[in-house]
């Protein structure tokens, strides 16, 4: 069961980096570009935090399966965890800034529906979205990527 959870878990993130990434880039030309806000730019906002929230459940089920997270386990302390870098990773780093990543896109969404012009809410979309994806860059496990 972990081997499958942690494949879909792996692959769905591809998506959910592209995805942001596209919602991001589109959101800052558009703050740039000056241009109208469209159903367009609504669908690409919304189909990141779709993907990411179904990213963020497929990882709670993996933080109860996988043999990396062990503070669950009590086979490891607190101290043990932070020492080590590869659990320290996978057992608080990726966890807490994914989850982070995945509240910077809810807010940013939510932020930018109550905006009634063109200019606020892409611009909101741009801040808040652009925070997300510098947090998804910098706590994604690149070395099991490549």
């Amino acid at each position: 069961m972990y081997e499958a959870i942690q494949i879909l878990h792996s692959y769905w993130a591809y998506l959910v980096v592209l995805v942001v990434l596209l919602a991001t880039i589109n959101a800052i030309i558009g703050v740039i570009s000056k241009r109208e806000y469209t159903p367009k730019d609504f669908r690409i906002s919304l189909f990141a935090l779709i993907t990411s929230h179904i990213q963020l459940l497929i990882g709670i089920v993996l933080l109860f399966v996988s043999p990396l997270v062990v503070w669950f386990s009590g086979t490891h302390s607190m101290g043990e965890i932070m020492k080590n870098a590869t659990l320290r990773l996978y057992n608080v780093e990726h966890p807490l800034i994914m989850i982070l990543m995945i509240a910077f896109i809810t807010i940013g969404y939510s932020k930018h529906k109550k905006k009634l012009t063109s200019t606020p809410k892409l611009k909101t979309l741009a801040i808040f979205y652009t925070i997300a994806a510098v947090l998804m860059l910098s706590r994604i496990p690149w070395s099991n990527w490549f």
